[in-house]
């Protein structure tokens, strides 16, 4: 599909291969999934506008760049996608931060809003969405609704692991989405975790059961 993007770059998929090892502990886990999230977020970045400027250098002028036009927003989805923040504010120390909290109802199974903050002009803003793991998609879908409703207009999904149908489905649901991710596994188990995944992404950040 056309909306998916997927990120092979050497330091990402090694970083990744520790990242599923049952044996990397929750501050290492916690490191490396920051640091995967920053090298995503340079190339997700990618697209944003540049306006010409002049800069006074110690030698003289010079006809430079700076970032332009639509301002950017990053929104984790609580609780896992808090993971991933703090790689991106180190690229992009400015960047405004929303939240979404969403759990599974027990017997619909379908995610239920349970919080949200964003900031004022989030309409204004181009939006990324931060979510560690696409399995289902399902999450995810309700999170982009949500934003939508509020106005967004430029949304994107950036994922660090994907499983194929939930991608697949979620690609489909938003065509207007562009999703990013490192690597996609291609089935989900009979409890709906990536398969071979790296297990609750949530649990391991925090070091939770």
């Amino acid at each position: 599909m056309k909306n998916i993007f997927v990120f092979d770059h050497p330091l990402i998929q090694h970083k990744i291969t520790l990242m599923r090892d049952k044996n990397t502990g929750t501050k290492e886990f916690r490191e490396l999934m920051g640091e995967v999230s920053m090298l995503m977020a340079y190339e997700v970045t990618r697209d944003l506008p540049l306006k010409d400027v002049q800069v006074e250098t110690p030698i003289g002028v010079a006809n430079a760049k700076v970032i332009s036009g639509k301002k950017l927003c990053i929104v984790p989805v609580l609780r896992a996608g808090l993971g991933m923040v703090e790689g991106i504010q180190n690229l992009i120390p400015s960047v405004k931060i929303g939240h979404i909290g969403l759990y599974r109802d027990h017997d619909t199974l379908e995610p239920v809003e349970y919080y949200s903050k964003f900031p004022e002009d989030i309409h204004e803003r181009e939006v990324i969405i931060l979510e560690p793991m696409i399995a289902s998609g399902g999450s995810l879908a309700a999170a982009v609704s949500i934003l939508k409703k509020r106005g967004v207009k430029h949304i994107k999904i950036m994922s660090i692991l994907a499983a194929r149908s939930g991608i697949e489905k979620l690609a489909g649901i938003f065509p207007d989405v562009n999703i990013y991710c490192a690597h996609i596994d291609e089935k989900l188990n009979k409890d709906c975790y990536i398969d071979p995944g790296l297990g609750d992404a949530g649990d391991r950040l925090f070091g939770t059961k």
